[in-house]
């Protein structure tokens, strides 16, 4: 599985990165996602990049390298789709690696991964399936609802409704 910068920062702004191992063991990103998470967030005081940047250094983040031969293909990838680098990276590492899963929150990239073909998960994606695992309870997801929408990862009233609606549903068949 591979994840651009959205589902890592949010989850590590509401202090739940450590569902990305509980549930998938690790997590794949590049050079440019760790650049625009751990490099950017610290040189701006950002706590969730210290939190990332522990992850890297545990091992279950993997910082995945791009090859000379791909650095070409990211180029004209970003600018034939509009995309910025990292986004082409993050796509070009998931079709080498064979991803199964890709993890993006944008709208336009989680479109475009879709159209080549890759199962996409967002940050509220991840914790319902936490949730259905039983590793969170609902009352995490309404608070991430509320502090993600501090933090500007706004959802609007029928979004948040749906997601404590399917919420609720997980937690009646658990």
């Amino acid at each position: 599985m591979v994840a651009d910068a959205g589902p890592l920062i949010h989850l590590a702004q509401i202090n739940k990165l450590f569902l990305f191992k509980t549930l998938f063991n690790y997590v794949v990103i590049t050079p440019g996602v760790q650049r625009e998470i751990v490099n950017e967030g610290i040189k701006c005081g950002y706590e969730d990049a210290l939190i990332v940047r522990k992850a890297i250094d545990e091992g279950w983040i993997i910082i995945k390298e791009i090859t000379k031969t791909t650095v070409s293909t990211v180029k004209r990838l970003a600018e034939g789709e509009n995309v910025s680098r990292s986004d082409a990276e993050t796509l070009l590492v998931a079709k080498e690696n064979k991803a199964e899963l890709v993890l993006i929150d944008e709208k336009g990239l989680s479109d475009l991964a879709k159209m080549y073909g890759f199962k996409v998960w967002n940050t509220w994606t991840i914790l319902l399936e936490a949730l259905h695992k039983g590793f969170i309870e609902i009352s995490e997801i309404e608070s991430a609802i509320n502090e993600l929408g501090e933090r500007r990862h706004k959802l609007n009233a029928e979004q948040s409704a749906e997601i404590l609606e399917v919420a609720k549903r997980i937690v009646s068949i658990r």
